[in-house]
């Protein structure tokens, strides 16, 4: 069979000649990029095999310009089952009725897509990280949703409203429909993402060691004949060009055309292949048959990506014939079917006497064809002891390339220049009405009530709900019926701190992970980082990403996982999302999001940060820093970004974190919550209102001993990391000997009442006063009130 007649002579054209004939073809490959295709694969590139490695070779997918940098993270620690080499990480979670299980943990952006269509991208976001977390053997029991918005009160309000109601209606409509609960997520409001938003989004998964699933084909494919499977909806020209449309800066002028390369959910099909069991059905038709078999997500760079990246990482080849895809469309050409990133799609690696039966149970059994249109599982190709990815279509081979050269052929070495940040702190009085100064924070935009948002998600699906949105800083699952033990995830990073230090702005993000996730009494376990930086060919937004991980990377060596000294909190999976930036030159705040998972043996002492009876003695945690840089406290007062920005002592923050974990599971505390955003008094507030701002508890606080040399404003609204608890009446000795077991100081501040509000005094004066009532009006419904 004769190659393509359809060949690039790139050997034949100079520089300008061939950017032209890339550009005609939508190719993103630069000119020297395509010269090296050449010299990988021995000669002119079809037109397919260009679309094949401008998919391949984008950011999105190679992590051409990121790869290096990031190995630096710390991925290994004694708890971890699977680190990040695959679809998604694995953490030892509990063993149960005799087997070992893990908790299946991954962590992505759909960023560019959710910009251009809020909707879809978001929806399509969450189906993809679903997927990566089902195709590891795993039953999917949560999501999260970190999202960064643009300013809805700036000149692009409008816009920003209506990507906020997008991608809200995108993730509930999608995950709702899915049968997934929502665990958690996190809101910021900052300008820099007004032509960028982030969307993020976070899945978790719960499988027995002895039943992981793994995205590449196994060694046994070495022994005797593997073939390839294709399953899922029928492929059509939705998404083509997603991985290079995610690795491009975005220009508002062409927005319209980037829509086609936004990717089309359908949840119902996914339900029936994920959540309703047919993908388990065949992972236990394969088990009971001694069979090992390779199962991976198609998502960015579609069937050209699942399907030479599933052979690659076993070190074999494939040989697909693109004839027996089954497609959406007539007369598709061979580029759009291997690279369109139709969703609801997974390629499997399985013996060849074994396909039958998994056809079956795909189009038979779970009648996959009458669940939607053209949608089934087919065989595809055949799997090679060579390892070449090879193509072919209506006679002819339109991709011959070995497949390492696809998957791994390119690596930049970026320069880094590091920028200044010349702000500084500002000058101003304290506020003369600190209870309206309260009031004013409480209602800001980045401190309110997400409630207005979370409302619309399920969190109660499949029943395994602990701890929901708004009740604690992390939510809390129980994902195997029957045990005890149960799984936190918080999900964290505030973009304003990027902006001054992207290195404290990423190491704080997993310093308050770790404490939301201690908060309710779980260990942290493992960490995920989705890196969200600007263009890495610009020497100083390279070096934000760099600086960043360094942040990620100390943080993690640094904070220890309990029980084992100098091991890091490892980094289990995560994604690189680069170019976040605009044709006007705009880039995203460096925004490092870390979701943080833990493991509380017995999920029935969490506890959540509303105060629950009067009486009880209140600490806190953690001493207060002049550290109001990036703060909401600046925000809310139009004071500008400050420049004295959180950072993190990692032994002591190290010691409060395990002191809080060991007092939550002696059981001597009723209510608990971290210290970030709004501080100290923003806690306190939090605490008085619970989640719906109908708190009974209030507060008498004494603030003095909190000080610590700054102006009594300072001191309350200084983001410094700690810790806010109630401890139970008579159980405060021992609650303290275990503070000082650890070397730190718990700050008696004061004690819960009957009277609803929160009263906080400074030298014997009164200095707040504020009901649950005002700072619900104002905390509850402030979102509401800016986004209407």
């Amino acid at each position: 069979m004769e190659l393509d007649e359809r060949q690039i002579a790139v050997t034949e054209m100079d520089d300008e000649q061939l950017q032209g004939v890339l550009k005609e073809h939508g190719v993103g490959l630069t000119c020297s990029e395509a010269r090296r295709i050449v010299d990988l694969i021995g000669h002119n590139p079809t037109l397919t095999e260009l679309h094949i490695f401008n998919v391949e070779w984008s950011e999105h997918c190679s992590y051409k310009s990121s790869k290096t940098t990031i190995k630096r993270l710390p991925t290994e620690a004694p708890n971890v089952m699977l680190g990040p080499q695959e679809d998604a990480g694995i953490v030892f979670f509990t063993e149960y009725e005799g087997k070992r299980w893990g908790v299946v943990m991954a962590h992505e952006s759909h960023n560019h897509p959710s910009q251009v269509l809020p909707n879809e991208g978001a929806a399509t976001g969450v189906g993809g990280i679903v997927r990566d977390v089902d195709c590891m053997g795993a039953r999917v029991f949560a999501t999260a949703d970190p999202l960064r918005f643009g300013d809805p009160t700036g000149p692009a309000a409008e816009r920003t409203k209506w990507i906020v109601d997008g991608v809200v209606e995108g993730i509930w409509q999608y995950g709702n429909a899915l049968g997934v609960p929502n665990l958690g997520g996190d809101v910021y409001f900052e300008k820099s993402f007004d032509d960028n938003c982030l969307v993020n989004v976070v899945a978790l998964g719960i499988v027995a060691e002895e039943d992981i699933i793994h995205s590449f084909a196994p060694p046994e494919a070495a022994d005797e004949p593997y073939v390839m499977i294709l399953v899922g909806k029928p492929t059509d020209d939705s998404g083509f060009g997603g991985s290079a449309f995610a690795s491009k800066i975005l220009d508002e002028d062409e927005q319209e055309d980037d829509r086609g390369a936004v990717q089309v959910p359908d949840p119902f099909l996914k339900n029936v292949m994920a959540m309703r069991k047919a993908n388990e059905a065949v992972r236990d038709r394969a088990k009971e048959r001694g069979l090992v078999i390779g199962i991976k997500d198609i998502g960015g760079g579609g069937l050209a990506c699942g399907s030479s990246e599933i052979v690659a990482a076993g070190g074999f080849g494939v040989q697909i014939d693109l004839e027996k895809v089954h497609v959406g469309l007539d007369n598709m050409l061979a580029e759009t079917i291997l690279c369109a990133e139709t969703q609801e799609r997974y390629v499997l690696a399985v013996p060849e006497h074994f396909a039958s039966e998994v056809l079956a149970i795909y189009n038979e059994d779970w009648d996959l064809p009458n669940v939607y249109e053209g949608a089934c599982a087919g065989v595809i190709g055949k799997i090679t002891v060579e390892p070449q990815y090879t193509v072919m279509y209506q006679g002819c081979i339109v991709c011959d390339a070995p497949v390492e050269a696809v998957t791994e052929g390119i690596l930049y070495d970026r320069v880094a220049e590091p920028r200044s940040y010349e702000g500084e702190e500002p000058q101003f009085d304290q506020p003369a009405d600190m209870s309206q100064a309260l009031l004013t924070v409480l209602g800001s935009k980045n401190v309110c009530s997400r409630e207005f948002i979370y409302r619309s998600y399920d969190c109660e699906v499949q029943g395994n709900a602990v701890l929901r949105p708004g009740e604690a800083g992390s939510g809390v699952s129980r994902p195997l019926p029957g045990c005890t033990a149960g799984c936190a995830l918080s999900v964290d990073g505030n973009p304003k701190y990027g902006l001054i230090s992207p290195y404290w702005g990423a190491a704080t993000g997993v310093a308050e992970g770790m404490r939301n996730v201690a908060a309710i009494g779980a260990v942290p376990s493992g960490l995920t980082d989705c890196l969200n930086y600007g263009n890495p060919e610009k020497m100083d937004q390279f070096w934000e990403f760099q600086d960043g991980v360094q942040g990620v990377t100390d943080a993690a060596n640094n904070m220890w996982l309990k029980g084992y000294e100098d091991t890091p909190v490892p980094i289990i999976s995560g994604n690189v999302s680069l170019y976040n930036e605009s044709a006007a030159d705009s880039s995203v705040a460096p925004s490092a999001i870390i979701a943080c998972v833990g493991v509380i043996e017995d999920y029935s002492k969490a506890v959540t940060a509303q105060f629950k009876q009067a009486g009880d003695p209140i600490y806190m945690i953690g001493t207060r820093r002049d550290e109001l840089g990036g703060s909401a406290y600046y925000e809310a007062l139009e004071l500008g970004l400050g420049a004295n920005v959180p950072t993190v002592d990692w032994e002591a923050e190290r010691a409060a974190i395990y002191a809080v974990i060991d007092a939550i599971s002696e059981g001597l505390v009723a209510a608990c919550t971290d210290i970030s955003d709004g501080g100290l008094a923003v806690a306190l507030a939090e605490m008085v209102m619970g989640p719906y701002g109908r708190g009974d508890v209030g507060a008498e606080i004494e603030i003095d001993g909190v000080l610590n040399g700054l102006r009594v404003d300072k001191a309350l609204y200084s983001e410094s990391g700690g810790f806010v608890v109630e401890v139970r009446a008579g159980c405060e000795e021992r609650f303290e000997e275990i503070v000082r077991g650890y070397e730190i100081e718990a700050l008696r501040i004061g004690e819960t009442d009957e009277d609803a509000e929160l009263e906080i005094e400074v030298g014997g004066e009164d200095l707040i006063e504020v009901g649950v009532e005002a700072m619900a009006d104002a905390w509850v419904n402030g979102l509401q009130r800016i986004l209407s």
